[in-house]
Order: C-alpha cells, then structure tokens, then sequence
C-alpha cells in the first residue's frame, strides 16, 4: 500500500475535491505544495534549454554531421519515450510524491555521469548520460503535470496548468543563459575546418582541444547534478497532499487502456503532443545553426537570438493564459497554430535577418500549446489521467525523432524549386511547417467537434 506519511495534517482526500474549494484556480489549502511542485517545471525547463545548444556545440567539438549531433535530441527526448509508461504504473501503484523522487534521483545521476563521459570523450557515453537524465525528466513531468491538473476544481485545471507552465520557460531561459556564457562563449573558437586540419597534422593538439572543450561542456551539468540533489532532499521531507483517488493503487491496466483508446480526443490529443514538441524543438534546437548558416553569425550570437524567443514565449505564455478566460482552449490553439504556420514559412521562405526573426517569432505561438493540448486531452478521464498523462509524456517524442529528420535535411545540398532556391538550412524548417497543421487541426477539432467534452 502507498505510504500516507505525505498527507497534509487535518486534510483528507476531499479536502482537494472540486466540491469543497469553490473555482479558484489555486485553492489557498495547497498554495504551499503547489508553489513546490511548480519549482519542477522550472528545473526540466533548464535542462531543455542548456541541452539544445549542446548539438551544435557537439558537431564541432566531435567533428561530426548535422545528423550525428542531432542525436543529443534523439537521446534526450527518447528517455521521455521509453519512460513514460513505466513511470505512470509507478505512480499508479504509489503515489506522486513517489514518481517525483525517483525521477529527480535519475535526473542527477544523468547530470553526473557527465563526468566519465567527458573522461572517455566517447559522444556515445553523452549521449546514454542524457538518456538517464531524461528518463529521471520522464518521471518529473508524467508526475507533476496531471498531480497539478488535480489539485483543484476541474473547471479551471487547464488555466491552472498554463500558470504552472509559465514557469518552465524561466527555468529554460536560465539554461540558455548557462549554455551561451558558461559553455559556448568558453568553447576554443577554432572552427570545424581548422580543427580538421589539426586532427590529421597535430592530432594531439586536436584532442587536447577537444578535452578542454568537453570539460567546459561537464561543468555545469556537475552543478546541476548538485542542484536536484538538494531538490530531492527538500522533497523527501516535504508532505505534499494526497488527492482524490490516488488510495486506488490498483493498476487495472487493461481496463484502462481500453477507455483511453476509445477517446478520441485523447489520442488525438497525443498526436497533437507529438507534433507540437518536435516543432517546439526543431525550432529552438536549429536557431543556431539558422544564424550561423544563413547571416554568418557566431554561435554565442545564435544563442542571444534563441534567448530572445525564450523571453517572447515566456511573455506570451501569461498574456495567453489570461486570455483563456475569455476564449475557448481549442480555438486559442487554433488560431497561435495558423499564427506558427505563417512565420515558418517565412523563416523558409524570406532571406536574411527577415527570415530570422519569424524564427524568433514563433516562440510568441508556441507558448499556449504544450499545456493547452495537454489540459483538453486529459480533462475528464478522472484517475485514468495517471497512464493517460503517461501517453502525453511519451507523445514528447516527438522530439527525438524530427531533429534528427531535420539535420539530415541540412546535410543535403540546396533545393531548386524552379522558381526559387532553398539553402537545405531554411529548406529543412518545412518539418516544423507540417507540425503547426497537425496542430491547426486539432484546435479546430476541439473547438468545433470535442467542445462538449472539454
């Protein structure tokens, strides 16, 4: 049975029911425990954003193809992928609390491994670091997503969702900070084809390089291993409040994957999910390499642009989550997804710093959706929201299989197509293209075909 020890005193299950707190999006009995949970969304936030520069730093450091180092995002987000279920039948058969300490347990050993694997200069030992830190992330965000969704009345679970989520982008911001003045500006400037030319005339010196260069790269990811260490301790003795249902340990897995696949909003849902993330992260993961390919930028000025669209998408997250008030989830969605779609094609299609800057725009669209998306599929599955969390988080990987997609797009030569010529760089944005009509569709849908059950 799951341990009680974590229950508020003088509270019982009801305390958090719909029935006794009104429609406040916050009830003031677990502003405490909220507050702790939302820290997490921040601490995932920096591990996103410190890692997405990582790829173009990788290639250079390691001598490899846009393909290879894109494979830091098919590692990061494949721990999501393969975690997501097992973390929801373990919060299942414990509690949240519970998915929370271990997922902060494998999210600092993912950091500290970053040490052997600087040592070995072995990519693929990196790579299986990011993997553990992510399958610790797994458990994070199938924990802490649909425990905040149920800390409060239903009618404003969505609302309450996006307020916790606005705070993901600070976490992100603070990780671009660290990646852009404490490894990018850090990293020997010398550029690929020189480094090629020392790693055939003076290997020595070009491993010397690369040590140097890798050791910078460990340094804060030892700090950030410190960081959740702290952070799984202060959850250890925090006591978080049980909510209603989550006594019912009993798996009944069967029963329950039969009612998710039978929603179709659910899975459509997922498939949304999975689009929206390999957008989110095509975008923000390639700004460096659109800088740099297309305007001549350095990377450390391809990580301001990137930051600059972490600050518009954490602006836009708030005004967005104020207009939920007044408009309906599916139809915000819809229009931000039309919104994505138009300044995409411009990154695609208009040269120079033009092109650039619809990039950067594109985080203003992108702020609503990943929670929005998230808070319809959910609402209304009551304790089937466990596993079906399970399938939103796994729907994250999205984000492991499209970077990849897109590096060996801008591994290609340039594309004619009669009436203009594409770089393979501004090429390749036609993957994040496709996603924000994925997206489009499932606004409407819900807007025009789900919207009595949301």
């Amino acid at each position: 049975m799951a341990d009680r020890s974590d229950a508020l005193p003088g509270k019982d299950a009801a305390a958090l029911t719909p029935a006794r707190v009104a429609s406040r999006v916050i009830p003031a009995n677990i502003l405490w425990s909220f507050v702790l949970v939302t820290t997490l969304f921040s601490l995932w936030g920096f591990a996103n954003d410190i890692t997405n520069p990582m790829v173009a730093a990788f290639k250079n450091i390691l001598l490899i193809s846009n393909f290879q180092s894109s494979l830091v995002q098919f590692a990061f987000y494949g721990g999501y992928c393969v975690m997501a279920i097992p973390a929801a039948l373990f919060i299942k058969r414990f509690s949240y609390k519970s998915g929370i300490l271990v997922g902060l347990s494998l999210y600092a050993a993912g950091c500290l491994m970053f040490i052997p694997s600087g040592w070995m200069m072995a990519f693929w030992a990196f790579l299986l670091s990011y993997f553990v830190m992510t399958c610790g992330l797994s458990f994070l965000e199938t924990s802490a997503n649909p425990y905040v969704l149920a800390m409060g009345p239903e009618d404003t679970a969505t609302r309450r969702l996006n307020f916790a989520q606005s705070f993901n982008p600070m976490g992100s911001l603070l990780g671009m900070l660290t990646a852009r003045n404490f490894i990018l500006a850090k990293l020997d400037p010398t550029d690929e084809a020189s480094r090629r030319v020392l790693q055939g005339t003076v290997p020595e010196k070009f491993t010397a390089m690369s040590q140097h260069d890798l050791n910078v790269i460990i340094g804060p990811y030892l700090v950030l291993g410190l960081v959740v260490l702290v952070a799984l301790v202060v959850f250890a003795i925090a006591r978080l409040p049980r909510i209603k249902g989550e006594d019912d340990n009993q798996l009944n897995l069967g029963a329950t994957l039969k009612r998710l696949l039978a929603n179709r909003k659910y899975l459509e849902g997922v498939v949304a999910q999975a689009f929206y993330v390999g957008a989110q992260i095509m975008c923000w993961t390639f700004i460096i390499q659109y800088a740099e390919n297309e305007l001549g930028l350095p990377k450390t000025q391809g990580q301001f642009y990137n930051m600059i669209a972490m600050v518009i998408f954490v602006s836009s997250r708030f005004i967005c989550t104020f207009l939920l008030k007044f408009f309906s989830p599916g139809g915000l969605l819809m229009s931000l997804a039309i919104g994505g779609f138009g300044l995409v094609a411009g990154t695609i299609f208009l040269k120079g710093m033009v092109g650039l800057y619809c990039l950067v725009g594109v985080s203003a669209c992108m702020s609503l959706m990943f929670p929005t998306i998230y808070g319809i599929a959910l609402k209304g599955l009551g304790d089937d929201a466990k596993l079906g969390a399970a399938g939103l988080i796994m729907a994250i990987g999205g984000g492991c299989l499209m970077p990849p997609m897109q590096g060996a797009i801008m591994d290609m030569n340039a594309f004619n197509l009669g009436f203009t010529t594409l770089s393979s760089t501004r090429a390749s944005f036609v993957l994040p293209l496709i996603c924000f009509v994925v997206i489009a569709i499932y606004g409407f849908r819900t807007s025009k075909v789900h919207r009595h059950t949301y």
